[in-house]
């Protein structure tokens, strides 16, 4: 699988560690110094985006991959204020069903 890290700090190392152990590809890292610069052909070429990036970012990243087609899967916590907004643009978009697991 073909995979982009949206956020590439300790939880990123540790996705990308995991995901190269069972054989699976690496195909953008997403850090502060490309956080703002990653484009949309980039971000096709991943299978799946896993995002762990911050709350002020986090929101741009699911947009932007709403926009590409790319599911997501989002492990960022601080941005539920703008839970309402992506879902409703999500399901608009009808591409990826957006769902949040919160573990208590």
């Amino acid at each position: 699988m073909n995979i982009a890290l949206l956020g590439y700090g300790k939880m990123g190392k540790e996705i990308e560690s995991i995901a190269l152990q069972r054989g699976h590809t690496i195909v953008l890292k997403v850090d502060e110094t490309n956080a703002s610069t990653f484009t949309n052909d980039e971000l096709k070429k991943a299978d799946v985006a896993i995002e762990f990036s911050t709350p002020h970012t986090v929101v741009s990243n699911i947009k932007k991959c709403f926009e590409a087609q790319v599911p997501i899967v989002v492990g960022t916590t601080g941005w539920y204020d703008s839970f309402t907004e992506i879902e409703k643009e999500c399901q608009q978009k009808t591409v990826v069903y957006f769902t949040l697991l919160i573990l208590a």
